[in-house]
Formats: C-alpha cells, structure tokens, sequence
C-alpha cells in the first residue's frame, strides 16, 4: 500500500462524486451488528470518501476513518457534517498497519475495509485490528469487483479499449500492473485472531449514465487520467462507445456485495 497515497492524491472529487455506496440491504446488515450496544463505534479502514461511514452513521456515537490520502479525509469530513446524527467523527491520516488506539482505552465494536484490502499488508493490519477491537467486536472485509471485472457486453467493450490504449495488464499503483492478491482474503482472516468467517450475499443492480462510468475511471488505479497519453481523446473514445451500448441513456449492472464478516472464536452477539 506504500503508493496508495500517490495514487489516490487528485482524485478524491470524481471518488466523492462516482463511487458507488454500499448496497442498502448490505448497510442494514452491518447496522444490525451494532444492536443493544451501548456506545457502538466503527473503525473504518481505507475510508476513502466516507461511503461506509456516511451509511453507518445514525447507529454509532464514534466513528474512527482511517486513510492516508488527506484529500480523500478531506471530503469524508464534509459529506459526515452535512448528515444528521451526533456522532463523533475522527480522521486518522495514515496507513491502516500504522493506525494505533487514539485514546486509553480504546476500543471498537466493527472494523470496516470496504474495497481496499487488497492494498493493505493484509496480516499487519488484522494485527492491528486485534489491538484495537472488543472482545466481541466484528472484521467486515467487503467488496463488490469493478467495472474492469464486471461480466457485461458493454464493460468488455470498455475494458478493451482501455487495453488497446494502456496493453492488456491492468494497470495499478504508480507503476506496473494489478497482481491478484496470493491467498484469498478468507485465508487471511483463517490465519489471524478473526478466525470464525462467514460469508454474505447481497445482490445489487446498479445503472450507470455514460458520464457516470467516465468519473468513475477517472477515480480508478487502472484507468486514471495520468495513464493516458492523451486522456481527451481516450474519454472521447469511451464516451461514444458507452452511448452505443446504452439502452435509453442507461447502462446497467447486476453484481453480488460481498461482506466476509469475521469474529475471535468463541464470541457472537
């Protein structure tokens, strides 16, 4: 994750703006966690703009965001003061192996990585993670692919001119091209205290306008405007391509949200 925050630096505007949140049915999942707490928190690593946060916010007295693009935090803190709610919202502008308790006696009932674990030295931080959560506290390792992943005639056609311009690796960090992580996540969180895993399921569909999908790839590792020779004309490219395959000005998207949720054994709620 060392380049994360190069990576990531003048982007935080089209990540604010195009991301897509979570699911609702994955967020009331999530909030579901936190019942008959009495003071639940959320630890939400790799927050980006504050997707999960913003979703989670009417049923926590703290959330804790931890990044290291101050551009990204930046905008988080701005979406969380528009929403009601009096929780207590702290930005943390560091690496997720780097974070440490802000307080004595810090502790947190739900630790959040949504669509950033494969950036993360993936043992560090479940370490940290076990530093900082309560006893009974929960891992949510989430994510939903992208549209470089996405089975669709309209993403293949998208990802095929994004290799026609930048070669068939798909490009990630500052340099070089995506390597899928070497142990799937599960086996991660086997290997670490969070060792009773279960999976959940939350199938979404999402539709896209062509100008949508053009702010998303700008806020991706492999489709950002620095790689391109002459961005301009790639987005022209895209544009009409996208407005070719849309159905009435619309793209769609059916995905599965993915929550690995993790707990010590031993513990339930």
């Amino acid at each position: 994750m060392g380049n994360t925050l190069a990576l990531f630096h003048s982007l935080a505007d089209d990540y604010a703006r195009y991301r897509p949140g979570l699911p609702d049915e994955a967020a009331v999942f999530l909030a579901s966690l936190l019942d008959r707490l009495p003071a639940p928190t959320l630890l939400d690593l790799g927050a980006g703009t504050g997707q999960v946060a913003a979703a989670l916010l009417p049923y926590v007295v703290r959330a804790d965001l931890v990044d290291p693009d101050t551009g990204m935090l930046d905008q988080a803190q701005r979406l969380l003061s528009e929403l009601p709610g009096g929780a207590t919202v702290a930005v943390h502008p560091v690496r997720a192996e780097a974070f440490t308790a802000p307080h004595p006696g810090y502790q947190t009932d739900l630790i959040t990585c949504s669509r950033a674990f494969h950036w993360m030295d993936r043992p560090t931080v479940l370490a940290m993670a076990d530093r900082v959560a309560a006893p009974h506290a929960a891992v949510a390792i989430m994510g939903d692919g992208s549209l470089w992943t996405h089975p669709a005639e309209w993403t293949a056609a998208l990802k095929g001119l994004i290799q026609s311009d930048l070669g068939e690796d798909r490009r990630a960090g500052t340099t070089g091209a995506y390597r899928e992580p070497g142990r799937r996540y599960e086996d991660d969180l086997a290997a670490s205290a969070f060792s009773c895993i279960t999976e959940h399921r939350f199938p979404f569909a999402r539709d896209w306008a062509p100008r949508g999908v053009l702010g998303y790839l700008r806020s991706t590792s492999f489709a950002r405007p620095d790689l391109f020779a002459d961005h301009t004309r790639f987005e022209e490219q895209a544009q009409a391509l996208l407005q070719q395959h849309a159905q009435d000005g619309v793209l769609h998207e059916a995905g599965v949200f993915t929550v690995l949720l993790a707990r010590r054994p031993g513990t339930s709620r």
